[in-house]
């Protein structure tokens, strides 16, 4: 594309001085739309070129910067594609709630109050507690939430646990999607629930 804009800019030209020369307003009509052609084939190549450059270019600087699931969940397979992985509940016990590995879910047999997993900081506030149908709910809400890389728990904004850290904006939707569960200091689900329900 850009080469075929430097062959329209030389025919413009050429067309303009011939037109100039001779006095001809055809041959300048004729240069003027050559040269608005070769700008429009030079914008396309320079788009094209910059597009190429940004696909192979991508280094791991760029790849570290996409959101990273809390530890104990999958990866993204993709920077916009979140998966999570769920286990199957077929011949268990599982009421259905769902949470990614490497979380805390308490069962029929667990204690009220359990430990939290060992791959989870250990200043780490733990994870609220919701219902399952509480937890759709929130899932499918746009209202914008706060996590810290690498962290497992999305915050409201005057949570104090955010204190002093590099915080990153993200819809409640696409924290869950993503794997991240809900602080149970500033208990954002409660919150947003409240929030979305008519008053």
């Amino acid at each position: 594309m850009i080469v075929a804009s430097l062959l329209l800019i030389l025919v413009a030209v050429v067309l303009l001085v011939l037109g100039l020369a001779g006095g001809s307003s055809l041959l300048l009509t004729t240069s003027i739309a050559a040269s608005l052609l070769a700008a429009l084939a030079l914008m396309a190549g320079t788009r094209r070129v910059a597009a190429s450059r940004a696909t192979a270019g991508r280094s791991d600087a760029d790849a570290s910067r996409l959101r990273r699931p809390p530890p104990g969940s999958r990866a993204p397979t993709g920077p916009d594609i979140p998966t999570q992985h769920v286990p199957a509940t077929d011949g268990t016990e599982d009421a259905g709630w769902r949470q990614p590995p490497g979380s805390s879910v308490p069962t029929a047999e667990a204690s009220v109050a359990t430990d939290e997993p060992p791959d989870e900081p250990p200043d780490e506030p733990p994870a609220l507690r919701v219902s399952p149908a509480d937890a759709t709910l929130v899932a499918r809400l746009d209202a914008e939430v706060l996590v810290v890389d690498g962290r497992p728990r999305y915050h409201l904004a005057d949570c104090p646990h955010l204190f002093g850290r590099d915080v990153e904006p993200l819809p409640v939707s696409e924290a869950v999607a993503l794997g991240f569960t809900p602080c149970a200091r500033c208990a954002p689900d409660t919150a947003l629930l409240a929030d979305s329900r008519p008053h």
